[in-house]
């Protein structure tokens, strides 16, 4: 069965939609490199749209009922949005559901050491990641420090032209001779993944004062704890409640000479998280109830207080019950979440033709050919996937085909090459019809990710079409 290429059904009027979305997707991935920055991106789209705070609302005593927008945000680091439909909450929700953290390095809690003549930041990775892609790339370090009393320190250091960069150090290719023996999972270790962050010692002038002995054995690293102490008042042990997270420097770029795709860092999962946001903002006047999760730690498994397995959906989805029924049933709850529907937003494996023999071409996404609806993930045979069932494809298909989006099936790789998980599976378990959709990536959890253009936009406009019709 052949596949159709988005961009040759594309009018003048659609190619300049697509360019325009390009656009905005370019410049949300270029400021939001960490899920914080992401949630603080997404919650500004969401007020100027009209959506209040959750427990603004609750605090207010406020009923909602059809046309009321809320969000919630959960530790800075995710959020979901509800827009109130027309039927009651017990015929279900059409849901759309990505993740906003990346593959990336850690700073450890304690961090700074010197060795060599260089102060080094010790990191602990996050994320399936390809080791030896991170060395010798130019690195920027985002996040926060929180101090005892409460004050928090926002770094963003790297990403503007007269900000420093770092890097992690690798071997040169004349002594590398033990190196290259070696697996390409062993050629860079874990804790080798140190960032080099300075090489000038410290000068104290005037004498020792109290407190120098230790900064003036190692003058590196005290070089580095008086920048910042001076530029950013953080103290070495304000690192112990600090999140701090190593990334790519560097914005988000067109790619090709027709510019028809976009390199950068974060497309897994970003690309679906700006698709799902956008579409979810657009759709005004649903008449099932729609919800926008936008999750934190998929790619560790999805736990923690922050990830899917969190209750934080379902203690949101209990408390929008509470306040459009102004009674509160758990019945209520267990039916609204089974009556759902759900894409599961994560982004899939592009066929690449470099490595052709890890596909099967017949099930394999390409590039240009729309989002793809992956009818089971896990790996293997299909061990830790959620597998949609037939009804629920056929309704999607009737959907997409009505709006004339173009879209296309895939499978992550051959069976016994491939696999990969995503959050489909836990809200499956809720009862609701799950499926996973989204923008096929070249170099899927490398440091630089390519995507089409022309997919970014057709996915958007599948996730507009199924919060619109969605009715099963």
């Amino acid at each position: 069965m052949e596949k159709k290429n988005v961009w040759e059904s594309l009018s003048p009027a659609k190619m300049k939609e697509l360019e325009a979305f390009s656009g905005e997707y370019i410049d949300f991935l270029s400021r939001g490199k960490t899920e914080r920055e992401c949630t603080d991106l997404i919650v500004d789209m969401a007020e100027k749209a009209g959506y209040r705070e959750l427990p603004a609302v609750m605090g207010k005593g406020d009923r909602l009922k059809p046309g009321s927008k809320v969000y919630a945000v959960n530790m800075n680091k995710s959020v979901i949005l509800f827009n109130i439909g027309k039927k009651p909450l017990s015929a279900g929700m059409n849901i759309l559901g990505a993740h906003i953290d990346s593959p990336r390095l850690d700073i450890k809690q304690i961090p700074v050491y010197e060795d060599g003549g260089f102060a080094l930041l010790d990191t602990h990775y996050y994320g399936g990641i390809k080791k030896y892609q991170w060395v010798t790339i130019p690195l920027a370090i985002h996040g926060v420090v929180v101090k005892k009393d409460g004050t928090t320190v926002e770094l963003n250091i790297g990403e503007d032209e007269d900000d420093p960069v770092f890097f992690v150090s690798d071997i040169l290719i004349h002594m590398a001779q033990e190196q290259m023996e070696k697996k390409a999972s062993k050629a860079v270790e874990g804790e080798d993944l140190d960032i080099i962050a300075a090489n000038r010692p410290l000068v104290i002038k005037g004498g020792k004062k109290t407190g120098d002995k230790e900064r003036v054995k190692e003058k590196v690293r005290g070089m580095l704890l008086d920048v910042l102490k001076k530029e950013y008042g953080i103290e070495e042990e304000d690192f112990i409640s600090a999140e701090l997270e190593v990334v790519p420097a560097g914005k988000a770029r067109e790619a090709g000479f027709d510019r028809s795709m976009i390199l950068s860092y974060g497309h897994d999962d970003r690309v679906c998280a700006f698709g799902s946001i956008k579409a979810f903002l657009d759709v005004e006047a649903p008449d099932r109830t729609s919800c926008c999760i936008l999750t934190d730690k998929e790619e560790i498994g999805s736990v923690g207080a922050t990830g899917m397995q969190s209750r934080f959906f379902e203690n949101c989805v209990a408390e929008i019950l509470n306040l459009v029924n102004r009674e509160y049933s758990d019945l209520d709850l267990k039916r609204c979440l089974q009556n759902s529907a759900m894409l599961s937003s994560d982004v899939t494996s592009a066929f690449d033709p470099l490595y052709a023999s890890a596909y099967d071409k017949k099930n394999a996404a390409y590039f240009g050919c729309g989002p793809a609806f992956s009818k089971f993930t896990g790996s293997r045979g299909k061990s830790g996937s959620n597998d949609a069932n037939a009804e629920y494809i056929a309704h999607l298909r009737k959907i997409m085909d009505t709006d004339k989006v173009t879209f296309q099936t895939s499978e992550l790789g051959k069976v016994d090459k491939g696999g990969g998980g995503t959050i489909a599976y836990i809200l499956a378990l809720y009862g609701m019809n799950v499926i996973d959709i989204g923008v096929p990536v070249l170099n899927m959890h490398a440091p630089w990710e390519a995507v089409s253009k022309a997919d970014v936009y057709e996915t958007y406009r599948g996730y507009v079409s199924f919060l619109r019709h969605c009715s099963i």
